[in-house]
């Protein structure tokens, strides 16, 4: 499917995304994926509102990293700072500044690997891995096509981003106990 053909489909809230002219369709998800997807954003965009920083988005949204290879994906949540990369118009065009994936126990679009390899090429500065089972943010750091910094933070410590450096809360204090 052409990235055109993409466009022409009905809109739908149902979870899905355009791998290289492929349509990948998910199931519904869980629960606790929501509940933790619903207050991440709402820990985001309070931060980001305070600091007139840029806004947060959440799936499903189309982000189109790469309209000629047809890559079309949503991430769970995404961050576009004032000035970044993305433009934003019928759909977002470009890489986030900050992608935010909340990991089920089963994937519900596609390889993990795959997806965090796709945002370090395209320009994604910043991919947080939630998980849900541990309880633990893994903070994947990019710049230039290359991985340049991972760190992970136990549910009690504060989120470290470089792209956000002023967000100081904890997995705990956002979404509550999570196992």
């Amino acid at each position: 499917m052409t990235l055109y053909e993409y466009f022409q489909t009905p809109e739908t809230v149902t979870p899905q995304e355009l791998i290289y002219g492929a349509v990948r369709v998910a199931e519904s998800p869980s629960p606790i994926h929501q509940h933790a997807v619903g207050s991440l954003f709402l820990a985001l965009h309070a931060h980001l509102a305070k600091a007139g920083a840029g806004k947060v988005w959440l799936a499903p949204l189309d982000v189109i990293l790469d309209a000629d290879a047809a890559l079309v994906v949503q991430p769970d949540l995404f961050v576009i700072l004032k000035g970044g990369a993305a433009i934003v118009e019928d759909r977002v065009y470009g890489p986030p500044d900050v992608v935010v994936e909340v990991l089920s126990p089963r994937p519900r679009i596609g390889e993990l690997a795959e997806r965090v390899a796709w945002f370090q090429h395209y320009g994604v500065r910043e991919c947080w891995l939630v998980h849900q089972i541990t309880g633990t943010v893994n903070v994947l750091g990019f710049e230039g096509g290359r991985l340049v910094s991972e760190t992970t933070h136990h549910r009690e410590e504060p989120i470290a981003s470089a792209v956000l450096p002023d967000f100081d809360h904890s997995l705990t204090s956002i979404v509550g106990y999570m196992g």
